[in-house]
């Protein structure tokens, strides 16, 4: 589950390679290239490559944030009210969210245009938003955006 104030840079795995055996072997596997005085950000560095649920995730995430809560002007995403995104290799998308009080007045509606903003994401195959009420939502889940958005 991907809970928003858990969210943590995880290290890329480490490169392990087995000892050359043979010529062929050393012709197949060239060295690493030699470290250069440029930094990741500079022109022509490879950029680290995502996997496509990786990309669509991404591209769920943007259609989330064009979803706000009408008596709130942040978009739910930054509000916290997203608890948890999860895609399969096949496009299907299960969204795990939440309201900032159980007698929101959006609760029967805003469910039902975040899961068809979800939908409406290209390589979306099937979208499932499930609201969910445990943890319930407090202010500290908010984005520091959505805080300096609402002067908090």
């Amino acid at each position: 589950m991907n809970w928003p104030w858990s969210r943590k840079e995880e290290a890329p795995p480490a490169a392990t390679s087995a000892p050359l055996s043979s010529p062929q072997a050393a012709a197949a596997d060239p060295a690493p290239a030699a470290p250069s005085d440029q930094g990741p950000g500079a022109p022509g560095a490879a950029a680290p490559t995502k996997s496509p649920e990786e990309l669509l995730r991404e591209g769920v995430v943007g259609a989330v944030k064009k979803c706000y809560d009408p008596e709130i002007p942040v978009n739910i995403y930054d509000l916290g009210l997203v608890y948890g995104i999860e895609v399969t290799p096949e496009g299907a998308v299960d969204l795990k969210m939440t309201l900032t009080a159980p007698g929101c007045p959006v609760a029967g509606s805003l469910p039902a245009e975040v899961e068809r903003m979800v939908r409406s994401v290209p390589g979306v195959t099937d979208a499932k938003v499930e609201l969910v009420w445990d943890p319930p939502w407090h202010p500290g889940m908010m984005s520091k955006l959505a805080r300096v958005m609402l002067g908090m």
